[in-house]
């Protein structure tokens, strides 16, 4: 007989992705030979493997106490859901944008099945080591109830994960909350996508060594020292600390991760050669020390340049031919960059130029824009070594960042700009946050960051959108309590209490994004782009697990004929789908009434809800039938999946008499919650 079987709380379409097992369906794939009966023969795999397998006891590696627990964590399903909260967002109908509140461990899990290799950018910048407590959940036992009681949503007395530096495990507790997070994380990127990890002195050589065993030593692109407090914090007692670090990996070839300029930086590369390749114009006389001749004497030697032909040779050629040698700025003999050799190879690409001012000729090589590796020219500081092999043809970003608007002052003023009279900890610039964000990603690329902390990265791709839409950000805060009772909260917490904001770091992320988008819309006057976002809360499952009451039975029988949390409504059912299925959180949703019901359809008729109740058999033969006329006009390009409510059904019959119709038009993928 047909029937509709029921998704319940232990199905895969109840959960997060199952990494697990797809890492064991991809291992069969390719290595069936190594599997009996199910289970994998490390015997064999090691065999087919071959010399690629490493059996020493001792390896060079980080490890910690609870490293595997962390990886078994990250490998553990979630079994929660996304909340969607409309009243607290912003264009709820047409953004793309979105701001989620929970643990980001739990939103990463259920975030695996809609966007695995989807996104393009991640930015991070996690709780610093710093000897003091942070809030992240330290029991994963009940991960989703844990993540309520330490954020208050629950009382249950649970402590937050505790950290202080007279701990033993200092280090371990840090690296053990961002193992499982980073793991999962990489798993979000696109193949062509990079992370970058804003962290301080603390733990910055443990988490490179994380980095490298997550992402591989291969795909590591740069270790960037920020400078963002010229002046220099006074938390050293000898050296005054001016800087934090960016680290940056690629995900798997980093070549295709494309760093675009801005207008601005293009400007520079005005010419064009004969193939219609842009480029710029920089000195071949060496400056800054050392660059005198006889510093190198064999970089010191005469170029001639033909005025009529505009070509350079190493060789008087023609009486009209003019001799160039490098000076310094006081007319002292200097020298080149580049030595003999390197400069007879590359005669095509210089260029000479007489200088009015200063009475004298300079040569300059070209500096292509490689937008295959991209370019960052802000900074005029001479990279070359005195190698004569280092040409640059193209121009890189640097290994440090350095101007006001990447400090930590520059952060604070355009925070005040949105919250007057409040100035928060340590604030992230949205200049640097928008630089980063320009290099990392393009116009319609997914941008991440999971410790969105008071949201710059949101207001960072505002401020991009607002000339150059449309990116899309997906933004994860723990609901972290402020308190008048911590000192660097205080101010915080009374700002909070006196403008009717909840005193939740979540709270003041999703007011700064409300704020930042109409400040941006404001200045820049663009009606393009998108300056919304949802809102959705990390909450337990609205499909309803089955605990029993063993004083009293009937009782518990009789409620788990409703499969549902009571309190959930329709829109919160549609939600889980979407993620639980894979599909978008910013999908288009269409609704219609078929026989007095309300149906969803959900990207263009991948997935069609029916989740009202009173389906009796006078209702089933037109609602099917409806449901099967609309799929038809929306001819999805991949099967369809139908939902419905499963106390929804009057009885068995009408349930059964669904199934039959719905499977006889083509519609065999037919469940029920």
């Amino acid at each position: 007989m047909t029937t509709i079987p029921p998704i319940g709380p232990n199905d895969p379409e109840a959960k997060s992705a199952d990494i697990v097992t797809g890492n064991i369906e991809a291992l069969k794939a390719l290595f069936p030979d190594a599997f009996t009966e199910g289970k994998i023969d490390f015997e064999v795999l090691k065999g087919l493997l071959g010399g690629a397998v490493d059996e020493r006891d001792e390896k060079y590696g980080l490890n910690w106490h609870g490293k595997r627990r962390a990886r078994q964590i990250a490998l553990t399903p979630s079994t929660g859901t996304l909340l969607p909260c409309p009243e607290e967002s912003v264009d709820w109908e047409t953004t793309q944008n979105m701001m989620i509140e929970g643990d980001n461990l739990e939103v990463l899990k259920l975030l695996q099945k809609s966007y695995a290799g989807k996104v393009k950018l991640i930015y991070i910048d996690p709780p610093y080591n710093t000897g003091k407590d942070f809030v992240y959940p330290d029991d994963f036992r009940d991960s989703i109830k844990n993540y309520l009681s330490i954020t208050g949503q629950i009382e249950d007395g649970r402590k937050v994960s505790s950290n202080t530096d007279s701990s033993g495990r200092y280090h371990t507790d840090w690296l053990s909350m961002m193992y499982p997070r980073l793991k999962l994380a990489r798993t979000l990127l696109r193949d062509d996508g990079a992370i970058f990890v804003s962290i301080d002195d603390n733990e910055q050589s443990n988490l490179k060594r994380l980095l490298d065993e997550i992402f591989g030593e291969e795909n590591f692109v740069a270790c960037v020292s920020n400078i963002n407090n010229m002046k220099g914090r006074n938390d050293r007692k000898h050296i005054a600390t001016a800087h934090e670090y960016l680290l940056i990996y690629s995900k798997r070839d980093f070549s295709s991760f494309g760093i675009p300029l801005t207008e601005d930086q293009l400007k520079d590369y005005k010419y064009v050669d004969d193939k219609g390749q842009r480029y710029a114009l920089r000195d071949l006389r060496k400056r800054g020390r050392p660059d005198r001749r006889e510093d190198r004497p064999n970089m010191f030697f005469s170029i001639f340049y033909n005025p009529s032909t505009k070509t350079c040779s190493l060789e008087r050629k023609t009486s009209y031919d003019v001799e160039i040698v490098p000076k310094r700025g006081d007319m002292s003999d200097g020298r080149w960059r580049w030595g003999l050799d390197t400069v007879r190879e590359n005669l095509a690409i210089l260029h000479a130029n007489y200088s009015k001012q200063k009475e004298r000729w300079d040569v300059s090589h070209r500096v292509y824009l490689n937008v295959d590796i991209g370019a960052d020219v802000e900074d005029d500081i001479d990279e070359e070594s005195d190698d004569d092999d280092n040409v640059q043809r193209t121009s890189k970003p640097k290994s440090f960042w350095w101007g006001g608007e990447n400090s930590t002052d520059v952060a604070s003023r355009e925070f005040k700009r949105l919250f007057p009279g409040l100035n928060p900890d340590y604030p992230k610039s949205p200049y640097l946050m928008e630089k980063i964000v320009h290099m990392g990603s393009q116009p319609g690329d997914l941008v991440l960051d999971f410790f969105a902390g008071f949201g710059t990265t949101g207001h960072a791709v505002f401020r991009l959108n607002s000339t150059n839409p449309n990116r899309r950000f997906i933004l994860v805060q723990l609901q972290e309590k402020i308190s008048d009772e911590v000192n660097e909260q205080a101010e915080t917490y009374k700002y909070c209490r006196k403008h009717n904001i909840r005193p939740v770091i979540s709270e003041i992320t999703k007011e700064r994004l409300r704020r930042a988008a109409s400040l941006v819309s404001m200045e820049q006057q663009s009606d393009k782009a998108d300056m919304g976002f949802r809102v959705f809360k990390l909450a337990p499952s609205n499909i309803r697990a089955w605990e029993p009451d063993t004083s009293n039975i009937e009782n518990s029988l009789l409620k788990s004929v409703e499969h549902l949390v009571q309190g959930r409504n329709e829109r919160d059912v549609l939600f889980e789908l979407l993620l639980k299925l894979g599909l978008d959180l910013c999908v288009p949703i269409e609704a219609k009434k078929i026989a007095g019901k309300s149906v969803h359809s959900i990207g263009g008729g991948a997935l069609i809800a029916c989740l009202a109740d009173g389906l009796t058999k006078d209702v089933i033969e037109p609602l099917a039938s409806g449901i099967v006329a609309w799929r038809a006009v929306l001819a999805p390009a991949v099967d369809t999946r139908v939902v419905f409510k499963d106390s929804g059904f009057a009885d068995d019959i009408a349930k059964t008499n669904m199934a039959a119709i719905l499977n006889q038009n083509g519609i065999s993928d037919v469940r029920s919650l």
